[in-house]
């Protein structure tokens, strides 16, 4: 009975991947009103964007919403092992979403679309290793 949920996950989750995917992209360079900076911003300096903001944001809610939406945006590409068996190796997951999320920044940064920002590679990333964990927990 677990592997028919399984399965049933397994082709859901193939088919609205991509869409999720094309959603999220046109979040992190069109939504929430974005325009156009004026000149490239890039922040290196690990979290400290993210504190900063936390400090200076009054409404919490603003804050779950950026800080938490950061991660949570992202837990569903730790199951991409269901589409590329490849991935459901942790190393090469955590590697492969590396190299596109950098890429995805480095777009933002060069369309000025968006901010490079290091804290968004960080909260990301702790997002996919989040949704890697709980397939491993629930897939194995």
């Amino acid at each position: 009975m677990k592997e028919k949920y399984q399965q049933i996950f397994i082709t859901f989750y193939r088919y609205l991947i991509p869409f999720y995917t094309v959603f999220l992209l046109y979040l992190m360079f069109f939504g929430f009103g974005r325009s156009q900076y004026d000149i490239n911003i890039v922040r290196l300096l690990p979290m400290v964007s993210t504190f900063n903001f936390v400090k200076e944001t009054i409404i919490w809610k603003t804050i779950i919403i950026n800080v938490f939406g950061n991660i949570l945006m992202f837990v569903p590409f730790g199951f991409l092992g269901t589409v590329f068996p490849k991935l459901n190796n942790f190393r090469l997951l955590i590697l492969d979403f590396l190299f596109v999320i950098i890429l995805i920044e480095s777009l933002q940064y060069f369309t000025r679309l968006g901010v490079f920002d290091i804290d968004d590679v960080i909260l990301n990333t702790v997002g996919v290793a989040i949704g890697f964990w709980i397939y491993q927990l629930f897939y194995k």
